[in-house]
């Protein structure tokens, strides 16, 4: 296994056009009036790509001004004329997919597959978002009263503040973005400040299609722009994808004025595999859904939790298979290719993590070490650790999967649910009722069955307990970005 790739870049083919790197507010770029800067790092070399000046509250209250004043008129757009839009837009990221291809692997360490995924669904959403919201799904008008009709309307809330994080910075700006916006609300957007370059990007596009105001981006610092956003008087709402911790900073934030809160947090995706499963397949879909963006993917199949008569075989497999993968930069092509951590604190906590397990006793099958000479790589690595460890409990977000063995499947699944997480697990198994039985017993907001992260756009992706609520895909998403009113007329 490779520790790490050649870092030097000799093909300038690869090179993606940088977009302008300012602030997007009423349909211009406005450069940041605050004076703290930052740099946006390349991952796979550890190197700065760009600085970035950052933003304050008082850039905050423009875009959030440019927003509300934009509103009225979008709300008031028939949902064709808003699906057209987004459809339009949808089209030109379409045309531009290789240049974000590119900014993403560059600003994320991503391997072209992984960013070409990303980009794939990021159209596909926007696409479905504008039709969905063409749809109705409320109550039908007519008398439920004596001599009085009842009729339902779906109005937009008003303007969203809106916190991606910084793994997938394209894709989760647009699964909210594209569900608000059809809604009828305005945006004001915070892109991660360590991963903002496909963000701003998608913001370029829209300046040609979006009239101004609709959609705002700010740089900035979560506790800086991500705070004046969520105690902002005219912001509505907020939506957030992120960790549990900023979630529940946002969430105190807004309880004061009772702002609306939509929260994708963190996971911990039990993978219970019973004694009659296929291991074949069950190695496979661990093997690629636990190490897909190098495991820094809040639904990834990080925890093994596997029937003891058939641990050894399966940890055997899954070892062969992930010992295939090779720590390679961005522009290395290859269809089993893993990229670094995508900034240097996440590496040490990833590094951490591991290390700390080790020292508990955890037992490492494959991998454990880590490089950030020339970028924040850590080798994808299988650990066997004991009931109760902490590692099985706590989110790694790193290229890291623990192996736990059950005897009984009832203690199996309240171990799967005796976690702060309830995002994603999966069962394995060759009997129909067992499947049934475990998916309904699952705390969480997504189960699948001989499979994971099997995730459609048409179907709903939320979280329970600490992973968060609110509903992204689907037409539910369009529901959580609207309000209802009832109107009841007397004849």
């Amino acid at each position: 296994m490779v520790l790490s790739a050649d870092v030097s870049r000799s093909d300038t083919s690869f090179a993606p056009r940088l977009p302008q790197c300012s602030h997007f507010i009423d349909g211009q770029h406005v450069d940041p009036s605050g004076s703290e800067t930052t740099e946006v790092v390349d991952p796979a070399r550890g190197k700065a790509i760009v600085s970035l000046r950052l933003g304050n509250e008082k850039d905050v209250d423009t875009a959030v001004c440019a927003a509300r004043a934009a509103l009225p008129t979008w709300a008031a757009k028939t949902p064709q004329a808003r699906s057209e839009l987004l459809l339009a837009l949808a089209e030109a990221i379409a045309t531009d997919r290789e240049n974000l291809e590119k900014l993403e692997a560059i600003n994320c360490g991503k391997p072209l597959a992984v960013t070409a995924d990303d980009v794939d669904s990021t159209i596909d959403v926007f696409r479905f978002m504008a039709g969905a919201g063409r749809t109705g799904s409320t109550i039908p008008a007519g008398d439920y009263v004596a001599d009085t009709m009842s009729l339902v309307l779906r109005e937009p809330i008003g303007v969203i503040g809106l916190v991606t994080p910084w793994n997938y910075p394209l894709l989760m700006g647009a699964w909210k973005i594209s569900a608000a916006l059809m809604a009828g609300n305005t945006v004001v957007y915070k892109p991660s400040e360590v991963t903002p370059l496909t963000s701003l990007r998608l913001a370029e596009l829209a300046k040609d299609i979006l009239p101004a105001g609709v959609l705002n981006l700010v740089l900035g610092t979560g506790p800086e722009v991500g705070q004046s956003l969520s105690k902002h008087p005219q912001v509505d709402m907020m939506a957030l994808t992120g960790s549990v911790r900023a979630g529940m900073a946002v969430a105190s934030t807004i309880a004061s004025d009772l702002k609306r809160g939509h929260f994708e947090l963190g996971g911990k995706a039990p993978v219970i595999i019973c004694d009659d499963a296929d291991l074949e397949n069950a190695a496979n879909t661990v093997t690629e859904a636990g190490y897909w963006n190098s495991g820094q993917e809040c639904g990834a199949a990080t925890r093994v939790i596997i029937h003891e008569s058939v641990a050894d075989e399966f940890t055997q497999l899954l070892a062969q298979k992930v010992g295939s993968y090779v720590l390679a930069d961005p522009e290395i092509p290859g269809e089993e290719n893993l990229g670094p951590m995508i900034y240097q604190g996440h590496y040490a906590k990833v590094m951490d993590m591991i290390g700390e397990a080790v020292e508990r006793g955890a037992e490492i099958v494959l991998g454990g070490n880590g490089d950030d000479s020339a970028g924040f790589w850590v080798e994808p690595t299988i650990l066997k650790v004991s009931i109760g460890d902490p590692i099985t409990e706590n989110e790694v977000f790193g290229p890291v999967v623990t192996i736990e063995t059950f005897s009984d499947l009832t203690e199996a699944v309240e171990r799967a649910n005796a976690v702060e997480y309830g995002l994603t697990g999966s069962v394995f198994t060759a009997d129909v009722s067992t499947a049934l039985e475990v998916s309904k017993a699952l705390d969480f907001g997504s189960v699948n069955v001989n499979t994971h992260l099997a995730l459609p756009t048409e179907m709903p992706w939320s979280g329970f307990k600490h992973s968060g609520y609110g509903r992204d895909l689907s037409a539910y998403a369009l529901d959580d970005f609207s309000r209802t009113k009832h109107i009841a007329i007397r004849h």
